[in-house]
């Protein structure tokens, strides 16, 4: 038997991983485009670019690792298509790869703006190379895009001392995904480490600086399944098992798109979390196991002094409780719908994050007025909880 794993960024490598952990014994072949082993993306945008990593840190395993491990990592190619009939992989290289089962993990690529020459984007390795020796050489730096990427590109540059502008065409930053005190903080927070903050602002060009970057998002690499006639939505589509529409193909990480029960509805997650809990559920699902993905999403981000972590999912919440002290800059906000609980934003407070996570999977009761006491032990109600469901809750560390 063999399996071929499409993608060989986080996803595509805790799969490889995972498949011997759950004891598969046969062909392992992780197939990515880069000319590098699997390295982690996270330090791109903050240590690496920050000049407090190199980018041989960022990589996972070292090739022996994969060499104990009998698996294949085949890099620097690029797969073409995929033969559902014949159960073949084609290579850029005109090779072809039999697979008994495939994964797909091949992630997601930048959106790029429209009509807009010289500028930087940072998704990958090479973009963080070329985007740290422009840094190293300009005085201004523009950032388009008030998310994760956008703010977290702000403070490395403000920390090597070069003059920043953010210009976010939404009316508050991250507003996607984080409530507007969390919006106002983050602000703040840059406003303070002397970021200029542009907000609601549609014309990009209104701001001149010596380097432009962009982070507005992404786009699921979903064209290679298109192509194989799989189910295509927001991402690959899979079920609850991370199975596509042919049972042989499983599809993880951010091109996929799943039923979440946390948020209610099909959903195609962008994290290190995600990638790495599906990983694990597909590799059990692959060898026979069947297990569900029922992982709390969680996320974080760390930008000058404040760790933003988030758990859950809170865009559809009508109540937030804010617990902790936002002047000393350590505080969570809590999220509830219909008087129960559905997410964490915590900042520089990695007990609540914690908590939250035990609680949201489990879906222990948690009233506003608990959120709000700042006396009131959280982990109590955990410890309370009957022993199959307190044991499922130590699991989500």
């Amino acid at each position: 038997m063999s399996i071929v794993i499409v993608g060989a960024g986080q996803a595509g490598f805790q799969a490889a991983v995972s498949l011997r952990s759950e004891g598969y014994d046969d062909s392992i072949i992780l197939i990515g485009e880069e000319p590098r082993l699997p390295y982690q993306r996270p330090p791109l945008s903050k240590g690496f670019l920050a000049g407090k990593q190199v980018i041989e840190s960022t990589i996972l395993r070292p090739e022996s690792f994969y060499s104990s491990h009998r698996i294949d990592v085949v890099t620097d190619e690029q797969v073409t298509a995929l033969d559902r009939i014949s159960g073949h992989v084609q290579l850029s290289s005109g090779k072809r790869i039999p697979y008994d089962k495939a994964v797909l993990a091949t992630g997601a690529r930048v959106r790029k703006l429209p009509s807009q020459n010289h500028v930087l984007y940072l998704h990958d390795s090479n973009d963080a190379v070329a985007l740290k020796e422009r840094l190293d050489r300009s005085n201004s730096i523009r950032i388009v895009g008030g998310g994760f990427i956008g703010l977290e590109v702000a403070s490395a540059a403000r920390s090597l001392g070069k003059a920043v502008t953010v210009v976010e065409t939404q009316s508050r930053l991250m507003q996607r995904c984080v409530a507007p005190v969390v919006s106002e903080f983050y602000r703040g927070l840059h406003a303070d480490n002397g970021v200029k903050v542009m907000l609601g602002e549609t014309e990009i060009s209104s701001c001149s600086a010596d380097l432009s970057v962009a982070g507005i998002g992404v786009v699921p690499n979903v064209q290679l399944a298109r192509d194989a006639g799989l189910a295509i939505a927001n991402g690959i589509a899979v079920d609850q098992f991370l199975q596509t529409s042919d049972p042989a193909i499983f599809a993880i990480g951010d091109c996929a798109e799943h039923p979440n029960v946390f948020a209610n509805a099909r959903v195609r997650l962008e994290s290190v979390q995600n990638a790495v809990d599906q990983a694990k559920c597909a590799a059990a699902n692959v060898v026979g196991h069947r297990r569900p993905y029922r992982a709390v999403p969680w996320f974080w981000t760390e930008q000058f002094d404040a760790k933003l972590q988030m758990a859950g999912w809170s865009g559809d919440s009508d109540r937030t409780v804010m617990r902790g002290d936002l002047q000393a800059k350590k505080f969570s906000v809590f999220y509830f719908k219909e008087d129960s609980l559905i997410g964490v934003d915590s900042i520089n407070r990695p007990a609540d994050h914690l908590a939250a996570r035990k609680l949201l999977a489990t879906g222990a009761r948690i009233t506003s007025d608990h959120a709000a006491d700042n006396g009131f032990d959280l982990k109590s109600l955990i410890n309370t909880m009957p022993g199959a469901l307190a044991a499922f809750a130590s699991e989500q560390d």
